[in-house]
């Protein structure tokens, strides 16, 4: 099956909704509503408008994952939800990993050299993911004071870009 990663828009709120929310609320447990998530709603003031933005997996036209920057400015991002279908997940689809890469190029042209985020302790396999992908683990105590906090976050990540 042919997977597609491209640049999302409000058009696609709905579909991110369906898929993030389940996931977070239902698989993960995590205590987050959607009222908490304003971006959600408004992918393109969120993400698109700060100078970063919203990409989609697509299997088929069904969105199966989704991967998110926020320039923060100080040539630095912060990477927001990175969900992916349970059934589109593992190396053998690579969705993941091709989101992150789409992300990763895009920061790149941006000169963006700083990358944060921020994760909950019940997504160990997110914690592998990043760690694989050379994010190293960090105290929220070292973030950046520009860094968007988000409430249900324990654990933080960092990675410097080098060209």
């Amino acid at each position: 099956m042919n997977i597609e990663i491209k640049p999302l828009d409000n058009t696609f709120c709905q579909a991110v909704i369906d898929l993030i929310l389940p996931i977070q609320q239902i698989e993960f447990n995590v205590p987050v509503r959607l009222e908490d998530q304003p971006d959600l709603q408004d992918i393109e003031t969120c993400y698109r408008d700060t100078g970063g933005g919203m990409w989609g997996a697509f299997a088929e036209d069904r969105l199966v994952g989704t991967i998110a920057l926020i320039a923060t400015g100080h040539n630095a991002g912060a990477i927001r939800k990175m969900f992916v279908r349970k059934e589109y997940r593992g190396k053998e689809w690579g969705i993941a990993h091709r989101l992150l890469q789409v992300l990763l190029a895009y920061s790149a042209q941006k000169q963006i050299t700083d990358l944060y985020l921020g994760t909950v302790e019940q997504l160990k396999a997110a914690c592998r993911f990043y760690e694989k992908n050379g994010f190293h683990r960090i105290d929220k105590t070292d973030l950046p004071a520009y860094f968007p906090l988000m409430g249900v976050d324990t654990v933080f990540y960092h990675v410097h870009l080098s060209n």
